[in-house]
């Protein structure tokens, strides 16, 4: 936790100078006040003049250490990256983007994107006092993996209609495979189903029964 100890002629002024170090307003800290402040002997501000004295406290931004820890992997993998934030109600949506091999921080099939959220959020969390959802995304890779999963099914489905038989997909995270699902859900001659246990559940892509 980051402190200042800060000072100025009345408490009010100690507080706005704390504020101004720490660029923040006040409701991003906590104040203590460790001094009063004294007009001096008898009140004419000649001998014992004291001013306020006020600890500041940084409150931490659940986002904003989630977006440090971002910027502190990707340091550590020798990448330099920009952070774009976006706030919805169902979730907080960092989409990362810069210079070199930003390939680095997606993974085969993005899986090191899918373990660093699941960090990330772990980050949130903690500072949190309440439960947040953070959903992290590097150079729209989850959009492009999205439309490639959605042609996939659709080219899959037709597979299992030419040849009659069920086909079975790589195992894949609770999100993709929900992507396959959303997709075929409406389809008039296939369904979707899952099988397996974590982390090598899969979606089976079969032919709906005929109605009698």
């Amino acid at each position: 936790m980051k402190k200042i100890v800060a000072s100025g002629k009345t408490v009010d002024d100690a507080v706005r100078s704390g504020l101004t170090q720490l660029n923040v307003t006040k409701d991003r800290v906590k104040v203590l006040v460790t001094e009063q402040p004294s007009k001096g002997l008898f009140g004419f501000g000649l001998i014992g003049v004291r001013e306020a004295k006020v600890e500041l406290e940084l409150i931490p931004d659940p986002t904003i250490e989630a977006e440090q820890f971002l910027r502190d992997v990707a340091e550590a993998m020798g990448l330099t990256i920009a952070i774009e934030r976006k706030t919805t109600k169902e979730a907080t949506y960092l989409s990362v983007s810069g210079g070199g091999d930003i390939g680095m921080l997606i993974g085969r099939r993005g899986q090191t994107l899918d373990a660093l959220q699941y960090l990330v959020n772990i980050v949130a969390n903690r500072y949190s006092d309440s439960h947040l959802r953070i959903v992290l995304d590097a150079e729209d890779f989850r959009e492009r993996r999205r439309k490639t999963l959605e042609e996939l099914s659709e080219r899959l489905a037709g597979r299992v209609i030419r040849t009659k038989k069920e086909v079975v997909l790589e195992p894949m995270s609770s999100h993709e495979r929900k992507v396959i699902h959303s997709q075929l859900q409406n389809h008039p001659r296939v369904k979707t189903y899952s099988k397996g246990d974590e982390p090598n559940r899969r979606v089976v892509i079969a032919l709906k029964e005929k109605q009698m």
